[in-house]
């Protein structure tokens, strides 16, 4: 995986050169993932004008959307596919009032150590994603998003797909282990290419972490939403074995992805080494 050094997108990654299975890599310039694209503008930025981005497939909540709402490149198709509208709709009709994911809310959480501490203290933190990352696995909302994305990546006419969240680390990150697994990729591959995000999430929030610390914030609830860790991912992939027995499994009859589909999937974003 290639970091981007794009102007305007954070978090900018091309999946292309990852190694596979029998020697093949994937296939660059056709995958792409990123955090947030409420600054991205092909006008002043090269890298990004030159990726020739068909399609964008957002896996953000509706509030999100609304505060920072994508910048479209000419001649690029929208996707929305909210993988977390499920969990967000039930934990406001529990009586939570927050209608954006944990790391949406960063800001938020991390300027008040007592607000972060009351909600994410204890190993309150690792909890909230844990069941977050068995939602993007399980929920209604989550599969049907995560079907979006694929059917966009095995349309006969598609070009370079760029997929994103808010911070291009948890729901981005299952959308990328997804295809990966699918294309062959070995297990040490696939979380070493999930963790890769860290340097780059944690770089752009580095000043919020250092200013929560000061105040006296716990830096272990700080880095539980910053970044990602094994854990997370490692309880997704348990919720694939669990209500299906394997990824592909999961693609074809969580997703509803056919077989056929996927066999595109594979001819398009791979290649010999």
């Amino acid at each position: 995986m290639t970091a981007l050094a794009s102007t305007t997108v954070a978090n900018l990654r091309d999946l292309g050169g990852l190694p596979l299975a029998d020697g093949r890599t994937v296939r660059p310039g056709l995958l792409l993932r990123a955090g947030q694209l409420d600054r991205m503008d092909p006008r002043t930025d090269p890298m990004v004008a030159a990726l020739g981005i068909a399609t964008i497939v957002d896996f953000r909540s509706t509030a999100e959307r609304t505060d920072h709402p994508d910048r479209v490149p000419a001649g690029a198709r929208l996707v929305v596919a909210d993988a977390l509208a499920d969990t967000i709709a039930a934990a406001v009709a529990r009586g939570g009032a927050d209608d954006k994911p944990a790391a949406a809310q960063l800001k938020h959480i991390l300027s008040d150590p007592a607000l972060a501490e009351e909600h994410l203290g204890g190993g309150r933190a690792q909890t909230l994603f844990a069941e977050t990352y068995r939602a993007l696995v399980s929920s209604g909302s989550a599969r049907a998003a995560y079907r979006a994305f694929l059917l966009e990546l095995t349309a006969p006419d598609a070009g370079p797909l760029l997929f994103h969240c808010t911070a291009g680390k948890d729901r981005t990150g299952w959308a990328a282990t997804i295809v990966l697994t699918l294309l062959g990729a070995s297990p040490q591959t696939v979380e070493a290419e999930y963790l890769a995000v860290n340097p780059a999430v944690r770089a752009a929030f580095e000043p919020l972490i250092a200013g929560f610390v000061a105040k006296g914030g716990d830096p272990e609830i700080a880095q539980a939403v910053i970044g990602v860790v094994p854990e997370y991912l490692a309880t997704a992939l348990a919720e694939v074995d669990a209500a299906y027995g394997s990824m592909e499994t999961y693609v074809r009859d969580g997703l509803g992805i056919p077989d056929a589909a996927v066999a595109r999937l594979r001819t398009r974003l791979t290649q010999e080494a």
